[in-house]
């Protein structure tokens, strides 16, 4: 006997009339009307039923700190970083911890359950490290949680950064982050790049980095990260996130460049609510979009996921956590508004990231978590233009978020009752 069915669902590849079958958490059945017994039974009535939202870029050891110690006037990226740099002296592990933990219940009403977070190694105190270790066990059992020792003032830059970046690993943090271009110079940044891949091959861990955050077409980082991940047989392991700078730069040396990220096995991050806000601050007109080449990458077939990167901290005083925002954002951006580009774009925050972070249980198939998400929504594509409300969230197939439909009660002449901006069925 199973523990639950889930009935006529709608699946992201376009199945329809599908039953779920879970027994002990995992997912036992994937078929058209399944025959059997369950101790639960829930009927999908025909909505989207998805793997869960993965974020595979974010800062949770600043996030809900807007306004802490200061609004960000101009909302640019050096004026974030600046009022970080502020911030910091301020923070306590107990604060950190309460707003980390509220974001995490953001994040499963939303059905967000897997977030790769980058957490400030430059303090010497590592309290936003200790925080962090702390959140993550105390939500696993609903969200996983995947910590990026991230050198914010530059590894060779910041005194003592490197160190404090060792001893975070060496208490649990799980990938080896970077900053190249906010080194000193193009050199100490390549020779930054060189100094982490190296201590992520000596330690068998993943790397990820922010990489070429710039509109500077000369920022080229992400070509000493493919040229060492092959160099070392990272291959798989590696990803550049941001990639800002790629929007600047000339077709010819991109057309030499992307092959080269493809061929190292680095997959790439971008954040369009982010990037298209901080990014192009110094034009005029034409103003450059700021979102790295998503359609070009993915056609050289380079990973490409999308992440939150901010909510309300010193770089972006919006967000809530919803990656179909994110997803939405993209696709615009990147003008990416084929039915096809559109789902790429519902994949770039659900099984892509979750394949970038090593999340190997996560997806809709036989033998998985039952980590689900029910949408009200009738395919990918609608999901995105509605960033449909999440009707049921479940880990380990166990209900741990529900959220009612969203109708509108009209009262118009002749024209009373409910409506849903769902497609109307042909």
């Amino acid at each position: 006997m199973l523990d639950l069915i889930i009935k006529n669902c709608t699946l992201p590849d376009g199945r329809t009339n599908i039953d779920i079958g879970v027994a002990q958490g995992r997912i036992t059945a994937v078929e058209p009307v399944l025959k059997a017994e369950a101790g639960q039974s829930i009927d999908a009535a025909g909505q989207l039923l998805t793997s869960p939202f993965v974020d595979a870029h974010f800062h949770m050891d600043s996030t809900l700190s807007f306004g802490l110690p200061r609004v960000n006037q101009s909302g640019t990226l050096l004026e974030g970083i600046a009022l970080w740099g502020e911030l910091k002296p301020l923070l306590t592990q107990e604060a950190l911890v309460e707003r980390a933990l509220a974001y995490c219940d953001w994040a499963v009403a939303r059905g967000l359950l897997a977030i790769r977070s980058h957490v400030d190694v430059c303090d010497p105190r590592l309290l936003a490290t200790e925080a962090l270790l702390h959140v993550r066990e105390k939500v696993k059992p609903y969200l996983d949680l995947q910590l990026v020792a991230f050198p914010q003032d530059g590894v060779l830059r910041a005194p003592g950064a490197l160190e404090n970046l060792k001893r975070a690993l060496d208490m649990g943090v799980d990938v080896v982050g970077g900053i190249p271009h906010f080194e000193r110079t193009m050199q100490d940044g390549a020779e930054s790049v060189r100094i982490l891949c190296e201590l992520a091959a000596e330690r068998g861990l993943r790397v990820d980095m922010h990489c070429d955050e710039s509109d500077d077409p000369l920022s080229r980082h992400i070509e000493t990260l493919a040229y060492h991940t092959q160099r070392l047989g990272l291959h798989g392991r590696v990803t550049g996130s941001h990639l800002t700078s790629m929007h600047s730069m000339d077709n010819y040396y991109v057309s030499k460049l992307i092959p080269l990220i493809r061929e190292a096995g680095v997959a790439a991050i971008a954040n369009p609510l982010i990037n298209i806000t901080l990014q192009g601050r110094h034009d005029t007109y034409p103003k450059r979009r700021g979102m790295t080449r998503v359609p070009e990458l993915l056609a050289a077939g380079v990973p490409v996921a999308f992440g939150h990167d901010c909510v309300m901290d010193p770089w972006y005083s919006l967000g809530s956590g919803d990656m179909l925002e994110v997803a939405h954002m993209g696709l615009h951006v990147a003008q990416m508004t084929g039915q096809d580009a559109m789902r790429a774009c519902f994949e770039a925050v659900t099984t892509t990231p979750a394949k970038i972070l090593g999340l190997d249980d996560t997806g809709i198939a036989v033998g998985k978590r039952a980590d689900l998400v029910l949408l009200q929504a009738r395919d990918p594509v609608e999901a995105l233009r509605l960033r449909a409300t999440r009707l049921m969230v479940l880990r380990a197939g166990q209900v741990i978020a529900t959220t009612p439909p969203a109708t509108a009660t009209l009262n118009l002449p002749g024209r009373p009752g409910q409506v849903s901006f769902q497609t109307p069925a042909r």
